[in-house]
């Protein structure tokens, strides 16, 4: 049975929780933040004296902190005016009641970090918000008798978490842009493709079929008064129709590359974001091979894999990408120049194994200490002949 939740608990266009739910996180996932509230029931036992556990303070705090609940969470799921307003009253919140309840100043730091920028990187404008904040909040505390080694810890954990808080925010935007990026990439290169294709086939096969159907009528008229004449005709409409046939052969082999150009593309767009010079080529022969789509598709997510871990562990500066043909051989080098080392196996690594073996190849992988990495696959043609396209 799914819970329903009450509407004003829906994600607000513009909210934390609705940025997260686009970004295909759970909407509730700030909401786990707020296991650090353990703080409102933890000061008292460090407070002592009138500020300790008392009646006072279970009455305040059986007041005050459904009330932070609802504050926290319509500023997680409230549109930017209201999550503002909401963040803001926690901050109130706190001060309404510092004369009598040292657990508000964790109402404080929430309130700071919910007053995060939700568009943008106004980082700076943030950080001023909390030097302001902070500043009015140790103003009033000292000035109720409040002692400074109370409140000295307070400004350095607001900024601390608030920019943190911040800078994560901008991390999951710039990963999240970049995996869209990549998807467009990879689009844009399958359609120019087809593209491509469709004005080959068109240029091939119309003056090819026009060719035939002239033929065949001609044939048909010389049918009865001169069968040998026909005779040839029909002889050439077959010789056109077998050439064209090996064209159009020839063309669709010529598609192989639309695969591995997208995820070059990628490759280039994703490494050369993170400032790691990528470069590829395709060595004599390679370009004008016939690759079994099995063979291409293995050579395009082997690319793909090792891209992914050069801008995640490599620290290189330079990566390239070679395709060559050797003793009927479709062969494929990735070179780095990052810090190597052993190489631990994983998910990705396991797959790239399995799809090269998959088409009978032999995958290596080659890592010294200081000296980069080498990826090398090579899959034996005739041993996927049945796969030609």
């Amino acid at each position: 049975m799914r819970l329903r939740l009450p509407g004003w608990l829906a994600p607000q266009p513009g909210s934390i929780a609705a940025h997260d739910l686009r970004m295909g996180r759970s909407p509730w996932l700030s909401m786990v933040h707020l296991v650090w509230s353990v703080w409102v029931f933890l000061t008292p036992a460090f407070s002592g004296g009138a500020y300790g556990f008392s009646m006072r303070w279970a009455w305040l705090t059986l007041l005050s902190y459904p009330l932070f609940l609802w504050l926290y969470a319509m500023s997680v799921v409230s549109a930017p005016r209201r999550a503002y307003a909401c963040a803001a009253g926690m901050v109130v919140l706190c001060l309404a009641l510092l004369p009598w309840y040292p657990s508000g100043l964790s109402y404080f730091v929430f309130g700071c970090v919910m007053l995060q920028p939700r568009r943008g990187r106004a980082v700076f404008g943030y950080l001023a918000v909390l030097v302001g904040l902070n500043a009015l909040l140790l103003g009033y505390a000292l000035h109720i008798g409040y002692p400074w080694q109370a409140l000295v810890w307070m400004p350095t954990v607001t900024a601390i978490i608030g920019v943190l808080v911040v800078l994560e925010r901008i991390g999951r935007e710039r990963d999240a842009a970049l995996h869209l990026s990549h998807d467009e990439v990879r689009r844009l290169a399958a359609l120019a493709e087809r593209e491509r294709i469709g004005r080959d086939l068109h240029d091939l096969l119309g003056h090819t079929l026009s060719m035939v159907a002239l033929k065949s009528d001609l044939a048909g008229r010389l049918l009865e008064r001169d069968p040998a004449a026909a005779r040839d005709e029909i002889d050439e409409v077959s010789r056109v129709a077998r050439e064209a046939l090996s064209q159009v052969r020839r063309a669709v082999s010529g598609i192989r590359a639309a695969g591995i150009a997208a995820e070059l593309a990628s490759a280039k767009l994703l490494l050369e974001t993170d400032g790691i010079t990528f470069d590829y080529r395709f060595e004599d022969g390679f370009a004008d091979s016939a690759l079994p789509a099995g063979v291409e598709s293995a050579l395009a997510m082997t690319v793909r894999e090792a891209a992914t871990n050069i801008q995640r562990h490599a620290r290189a500066h330079r990566a390239e990408v070679r395709f060559g043909m050797e003793d009927g051989e479709a062969v494929l080098r990735i070179d780095d120049d990052g810090r190597g080392g052993a190489i631990v196996p994983g998910n990705g690594l396991a797959g790239m194994r399995e799809r090269i073996e998959g088409v009978r190849g032999r995958l290596r992988i080659e890592a010294g200490h200081g000296r980069g990495t080498r990826v090398e696959v090579r899959v034996p043609l005739a041993a996927n002949d049945d796969a030609r396209r």
